[in-house]
């Protein structure tokens, strides 16, 4: 069975707490509170102020660039405020304020369960629509589909790698999401392709869901195109290189895209979306989430429209334990400890993990002992050890030339040390300094070459 070929590891996946948990709605909130970044790239622009009736599905900020997604209204009110609000990491940020007053919808949007097949759109028709959707990659990066779609100039689609990997321990959402919406998902996917230009679409899916593999089968039979692929379980799969190179086997060079080796790559929730969007007129309101733990009452795969507090959404599943000791955004490998749950669900957030006390303090670091097993265990074939050493020493060039902006987060180092080092920690940090480090560098670099086209046609006039 295929997985991809460099480093990787196998914690338990603990999905049995909310696996097969049919997707419930969490009731609406009084008040919603919708941050204007959920996504890579520059903050959405509110076009919306205080007092302002909305609806749902309504636009309510706009792209505020090229990398960037619009926002739409998950409820019906009235704006209050836009303010500054605090996120679950203690991050503030804007965010639009909007009292919840009944559920008034845009009436373009169809709300029915009829299922969709056909579409007539050209691919840039589709593109735009995506975009007009505002939707963002629901896999983790939140990186906006439309920008993704745009194959840039001398670079060509030659297939489609749909994500339905969910590698990540605990989570169940994008599982349940197979299983409950697989049609719409199997015409998502058409869709993309259309809006590629691509013949060819895999689904690649770990064994571990066999339901899931078997369901996406048969509904991928009543088409063409579309090849299910099962995939050894194995972390962190769901990667986009990671995930290219098990399906394909081509590999993605150091500081490359996938549309370098010819891939484009979609989570499973990305494409229900694209589905709503495109046959429905329905923009990103809302996602299905997985709350979960040993001790969580009722874990689940809870849809949640965005600017819910996530307080509500704990309360669905029975409250926050008396044994918490740890809230998890995320999966416990990529996710980060959440340090309040007053912050409102957005596009981001893909799951609440809530871990006891004694699962969640760790173990006190110890001396390196060269063992090596982060690199063995390290997909991007990188050297952690030496780039959190780098990172603890501020040596940032250094950490620039041992590729440290290839790292996927993925904590695999962290896993599998058996010195409990906190390495994913340091190389977090360097890759934020390392990373501001090169955005200079390319803006000077651009200002300098833009000086120097005005010098040349100053010239050039003049003569």
């Amino acid at each position: 069975m295929k997985t991809f070929k460099i480093g990787g590891v196998h914690p338990h996946d603990n999905k049995q707490y909310s696996a097969g948990k049919a997707i419930q709605q969490v009731p609406l909130p009084k008040q919603a509170i919708i941050p204007l970044v959920q996504h890579i790239g520059a903050p959405a622009k509110p076009v919306v102020q205080k007092g302002d009736e909305v609806k749902v599905g309504q636009l309510i900020a706009e792209p505020g660039g090229f990398v960037s997604a619009g926002i739409h209204s998950p409820v019906s009110g009235k704006v209050l405020k836009i303010d500054e609000a605090v996120d679950a990491w203690g991050m503030k940020m804007q965010a639009i304020y909007i009292n919840v007053e009944g559920d008034e919808w845009e009436e373009s949007i169809d709300r029915s369960d009829k299922l969709v097949r056909q579409c007539a759109l050209t691919s840039q028709e589709i593109i735009k629509k995506v975009a007009a959707a505002g939707i963002v990659g629901l896999g983790g990066a939140c990186f906006p589909t439309q920008v993704k779609l745009s194959v840039p100039p001398g670079k060509k689609a030659e297939v489609l790698i749909i994500n339905g990997v969910e590698c990540e321990p605990f989570l169940t959402c994008d599982h349940q999401l197979m299983m409950e919406h697989t049609d719409e998902i199997i015409v998502g996917i058409t869709i993309l392709k259309k809006a590629l230009r691509v013949e060819h679409a895999i689904v690649g899916i770990e064994n571990n869901k066999p339901d899931a593999i078997e369901k996406m089968r048969q509904a991928a039979a009543k088409t063409t195109g579309i090849e299910i692929m099962p995939l050894k379980l194995r972390y962190p799969q769901g990667g986009e290189k990671q995930l290219i190179d098990a399906c394909t086997g081509r590999q993605v060079p150091s500081g490359g895209l996938p549309i370098d080796v010819g891939a484009v790559v979609d989570n499973v929730a990305t494409v229900y979306a694209v589905y709503q969007a495109v046959q429905k007129n329905k923009p990103l309101i809302s996602r299905v989430m997985t709350v979960t733990g040993p001790s969580v009452e009722n874990p689940g795969n809870y849809e949640v429209r965005f600017g819910t507090p996530l307080n509500d959404v704990l309360a669905a599943a029975g409250g926050i334990p008396e044994d918490t000791g740890k809230i998890i955004g995320g999966g416990p490998m990529m996710g980060r400890a959440m340090s309040n749950t007053d912050m409102c669900s957005n596009k981001r957030v893909s799951g609440l993990l809530l871990l006891p006390e004694s699962m969640s303090v760790r173990q006190a670091p110890q001396a390196c002992i060269r063992c090596a097993k982060c690199v063995q265990a390290c997909p991007m074939g990188l050297e952690p050890y030496l780039l959190s050493k780098m990172a603890a020493h501020q040596m940032w060039d250094e950490l620039i030339e041992h590729n440290i902006m290839d790292c996927i987060d993925c904590g695999c180092c962290m896993f599998t040390c058996p010195s409990y080092r906190p390495l994913l920690d340091y190389i977090r940090m360097g890759k934020g300094k390392a990373g501001g480090i090169l955005r200079a560098r390319a803006a000077e670099a651009k200002a300098k070459a833009e000086a120097e086209k005005a010098k040349a046609e100053t010239a050039a006039a003049k003569a």
